[in-house]
């Protein structure tokens, strides 16, 4: 069984998933918003389809001082949809702080080109969300 990470944006919604053995964790994909949920709610029917997943993990968006922001508000009203839809799986939350600058870190430590960095920057902090994730289970 494995675990889905999400980093949930305003614009895009960056996917990762495990290995089956939930040791690793790799990219799947950056789906488009366009301005609803319902788009990605149909591809995650998509991938439950396709993979066998047991948790669903979503990067939650805390200021730097931890308080809840705006974004970490509408993240978890995404997150209660997806617990309504999805009740017979594992819905849980990540701090996602700083995801993104090292998402950004790594690509320019691998030289993207910077107008392909716009198309993966969200699935690099999924896989973030989903390492930090993984690594709590693993001390946890």
């Amino acid at each position: 069984m494995r675990i889905l990470g999400i980093d949930y944006g305003e614009a895009r919604v960056g996917l990762a998933i495990t290995d089956p053995l939930n040791i690793t964790a790799q990219g799947l994909e950056t789906i488009q918003r366009k301005g609803s949920d319902k788009v990605i709610l149909r591809r995650l029917d998509e991938i439950l389809a396709t993979y066998k997943i047991e948790t669903i993990v979503v990067g939650m968006p805390f200021n730097m001082n931890g308080t809840i922001s705006q974004r970490a508000k509408i993240t978890q009203e995404f997150v209660h949809k997806l617990k309504c839809k999805y009740h017979e799986l594992k819905i849980d939350t990540i701090d996602e702080r700083l995801t993104t600058v090292e998402a950004h870190k790594t690509m320019n430590f691998l030289d993207v080109n910077k107008n392909k960095k716009k198309d993966i920057v969200d699935t690099i902090s999924a896989m973030y969300i989903l390492e930090t994730y993984l690594n709590r289970k693993e001390v946890g």
